[in-house]
C-alpha cells in the first residue's frame, strides 16, 4: 500500500500516531484521512442546509396554499413559519440526545444515525398528501416529518464541527474547520438552483413539481452514508477510549463544568443564527408579499449568495487561523449590525436587481460568522464533553434566533399590515425589521468581549478553553 503523509496536529508539527506514548491506539492521520473527514462533514452539512433552505423556500413560497389553506394570505404564511419553528423547537433535543451519544460512542456512529434521519424525513415530505387531499392530517404529517429533521439536524452540524476541527492541524484548524461549511453553501445552491427552476412553472404549488425537490434527498444520503462508511473516527475521541477518560454522563458533565461557556455560544449565535434564518427566509417572503417581487427572485438571491459564500467561508478560515477567532467573529458580527438599516431599506424599494444584491452583501456577514465557528465552538469546549457542548449550544440558540425570527418577522409583516394602513404599512415593515437585525448582531457582538481566544487549543485538553486560560 502506498503510504501516506502524516498531518501535523499540534503547534509543535508532530504527527498524532498511534504510539502508546501519544494516549491512543488509532492509525496515523494521513491526508487522505483528513480529506476524507472533509468529505464526510460536507455532504453532512450539505444535506442539513439543503433540507434547511429547501423549507425555508417552501415555507416562504408554497406550503400555506398546500397545507395550511386560510383566506388571509397573511395567516398562511404564519402557521407555515410556525410549522418552520417546531423543527428549530426539537433541535435542541436531537443536540442533547445525538450529543451524548457521540461523546459516549463516538463522532463517526452519530454522524450515520443523524443523516439517516434527516434524509428520510426529508424524502417524506415529497411523498406528503395535501390539505385537499387529506385535510387536517396533511399539516398534522408535514409537522411531524419537520420533527424528525430537526431531531437529525440538531446533531448533524455539530458532529461535522467536532469531526473536522478534531482532525485538523492545530495551525490551520480554522480553514480545514470551515470546510465542511462548503456543505452548507452546496445544500442551499442546491435547493436555491431547483426553486429556480420550478418557480418558472405557472402555479408550482398545483402540481406534483414541488414535491421533486425533497425526494431528490436520497441521492445525498446515499453519496454520505458511503463515505461515512469508510471513515476513522476523530484522533480525540481515539484517544479518550484509548486512556479510558469517557464519562458516562457527558450531558451531566456538561452542565456541571460548562454552563458559562454554553451561555456565551448562546450569545454568540444570536447574530450568526439570526441573520442567516432572517435573510434566507423572512426577506424571501417580505419581498414577495410586501414589494410584490414574486417568481425567481428569492431563489437567485440565494443562489448568486451561496456562490460568494464559496469564497468567503475558507477565506475566513485562513483569516481565523492568522488574526485569531474571536477578532474575526467580531468583525464580521459588526459588518451585520452596519448593514442591518441599508439593507431592509434596499429590500424595501422593490428593485429585483438591487434587492438580489442586497442579500448577497448581507450574507456575507452570516458566512463570516459561520466559518468562524467551525473551529471556535470546538475550541470552546473539554474533550469529555465537546459534542454534547456544541450540539446543545447551537441548537438552543438555533431556535432562540434562527427559529423564531422568521415567525416573529411573519408577525411584525401582518402587524405593520394592520396598524400602518394595508400595503404601505406591509412596506414600511421594514424598520422593525431592520431593528430586530440589528438588536441580535449587537447580542453577538458584545458576546465576543467575553469569549476567550481559542486558536491553536489542545483538543485533547478536558478542561473547557475558559478554565485553561
Amino acid at each position: 500500500m502506498k503510504h501516506q503523509p502524516t498531518i501535523a496536529t499540534a503547534d509543535s508539527g508532530l504527527a498524532r500516531t498511534a504510539s502508546p506514548n501519544a494516549g491512543t491506539s488509532r492509525d496515523e492521520v494521513t491526508t487522505g484521512d483528513l480529506y476524507r473527514a472533509a468529505w464526510a462533514a460536507s455532504l453532512g452539512s450539505a444535506l442539513e442546509y439543503y433540507d434547511f433552505a429547501l423549507y425555508n423556500l417552501a415555507s416562504a413560497l408554497i406550503f400555506g396554499p398546500l397545507f395550511f389553506p386560510s383566506s388571509d394570505p397573511a395567516i398562511g404564511l404564519i402557521a407555515s413559519f410556525g410549522a418552520y419553528f417546531l423543527g428549530f423547537a426539537i433541535r435542541p433535543v436531537g443536540g442533547i440526545v445525538f450529543g451524548t451519544l457521540g461523546d459516549r460512542y463516538g463522532r463517526k456512529f452519530v454522524l450515520m444515525a443523524t443523516i439517516l434521519l434527516m434524509g428520510i424525513a426529508s424524502t417524506l415530505i415529497g411523498l406528503l398528501p395535501t390539505y385537499a387531499s387529506a385535510g387536517i392530517w396533511a399539516p398534522i404529517l408535514l409537522v411531524g416529518c419537520r420533527l424528525l429533521q430537526g431531531l437529525g439536524a440538531g446533531a448533524e452540524q455539530a458532529g461535522a464541527a467536532v469531526l473536522m476541527a478534531e482532525y485538523a492541524p492545530a495551525k490551520r484548524r480554522g480553514y480545514f474547520a470551515a470546510l465542511p461549511f462548503m456543505g452548507v453553501l452546496l445544500g442551499t445552491v442546491m435547493a436555491a438552483a431547483i426553486y429556480f427552476a420550478l418557480v418558472r412553472v405557472e402555479d408550482v404549488s398545483q402540481s406534483w413539481l414541488w414535491r421533486v425537490p425533497f425526494l431528490l434527498s436520497v441521492l445525498i444520503i446515499a453519496v454520505a452514508i458511503w463515505i461515512r462508511l469508510k471513515l476513522k473516527e476523530s484522533p480525540s475521541f481515539a484517544k479518550l477510549e484509548a486512556r479510558h477518560q469517557i464519562d458516562d454522563s457527558p450531558l451531566k458533565h456538561l452542565v456541571k463544568h460548562s454552563k458559562p461557556t454554553l451561555l456565551k455560544v448562546i450569545g454568540m449565535r444570536m447574530a450568526e443564527n439570526g441573520g442567516s434564518s432572517i435573510y434566507q427566509s423572512l426577506a424571501i417572503s417580505y419581498m414577495a408579499t410586501a414589494t410584490g417581487l414574486k417568481g425567481p427572485i428569492g431563489p437567485i438571491a440565494l443562489l448568486l449568495a451561496g456562490v460568494s459564500g464559496a469564497v468567503i467561508i475558507p477565506l475566513t478560515g485562513r483569516l481565523s487561523d492568522r488574526f485569531g477567532r474571536v477578532p474575526v467573529y467580531r468583525a464580521f458580527a459588526l459588518y451585520q449590525l452596519l448593514l442591518a438599516y441599508p439593507t431592509w431599506w434596499v429590500l424595501s424599494q422593490g428593485n429585483a436587481t438591487a434587492s438580489i444584491a442586497m442579500l448577497c452583501v448581507a450574507l456575507a456577514g452570516v458566512w463570516g460568522m459561520f466559518a468562524t465557528q467551525g473551529a471556535l465552538l470546538p475550541e470552546l469546549f473539554g474533550a469529555q464533553h465537546r459534542y454534547a457542548g456544541v450540539a446543545v449550544g447551537r441548537e438552543v440558540s438555533a431556535v432562540i434566533a434562527g427559529g423564531v425570527a422568521p415567525l416573529i418577522g411573519a408577525s411584525i409583516i401582518a402587524w405593520a399590515t394592520a396598524h400602518w394602513g394595508g400595503a404601505e404599512g406591509r412596506i414600511l415593515a421594514w424598520i422593525p425589521l431592520a431593528t430586530y437585525v440589528a438588536l441580535l448582531s449587537v447580542i453577538g457582538v458584545v458576546t465576543t468581549y467575553y469569549i476567550p481566544e481559542t486558536r491553536g487549543r489542545d483538543l485533547d485538553d478536558l478542561r473547557d478553553a475558559a478554565d485553561a486560560c
